[in-house]
């Protein structure tokens, strides 16, 4: 089967943390107690509210394709979230609905790199961003971080790993897998060096409670 593959996708590495999930699954299913620490599912289940609503939206026949950006009513509750919960004013042309992160930044990607490009990823980082940089021929380039500058990039490693050839930055707040958050100081003053160097910022923030 593997000589059908493409070399693109045999040159991908396996995701660490579904490869650690099924070999907890693995050892679970021979009687060992294991606590997976992988996955980051959540210890409670779907809130009904959210239930209910999903049962209703099929009473009501959504079920037709929806619009490449996401449902307008859908993106009108999620600016009404966003200035409500968070202090955020975004109109709906201003969201799009994906089915999460990656599959946006792997849209960005596809859209933005070229081969050769290089894209900067403070480490730590979420497995799949290496990866989906290698699907779109790009060359990811990894900066270290340390528990001194608390896992966040600085100023200055930023303008030292850019180069002629750098096209984006990736980099989340609150950091998935470390959990640090930047201030809103220090997210002023790595845009601007973006900006100064025209390099897409690609800035993923999490919130809940949609």
């Amino acid at each position: 089967m593997k000589q059908h593959l493409s070399e693109r996708i045999q040159n991908m590495a396996t995701s660490a943390t579904l490869a650690m999930a099924a070999k907890a699954r693995e050892l679970r299913g021979e009687g060992k107690d294991i606590i997976g620490l992988s996955l980051g599912e959540p210890d409670f289940n779907i809130p009904d509210f959210i239930k209910e609503a999903a049962k209703q939206a099929v009473d009501d026949n959504y079920s037709s394709y929806t619009p490449v950006n996401g449902y307008a009513e859908l993106r009108q509750a999620i600016s009404r979230k966003f200035k409500r919960d968070n202090g955020l004013d975004y109109s709906e042309k201003q969201i799009v609905v994906s089915t999460g992160a990656k599959q946006s930044l792997a849209n960005l990607a596809m859209v933005l790199l070229n081969k050769g490009d290089e894209v900067i990823l403070p480490a730590p980082f979420w497995v799949s961003y290496h990866d989906i940089i290698k699907l779109a021929e790009a060359v990811p380039v990894m900066v270290p971080t340390t528990i001194e500058t608390d896992f966040k990039i600085t100023p200055q490693q930023l303008e030292a790993a850019i180069t002629p050839k750098t096209k984006m930055l990736w980099f989340s707040s609150p950091c998935n897998p470390s959990g640090s958050v930047y201030s809103p100081e220090e997210l002023e003053v790595l845009p601007k060096y973006c900006e100064i160097t025209r390099i897409f910022l690609s800035l993923l923030t999490r919130s809940t409670n949609i």
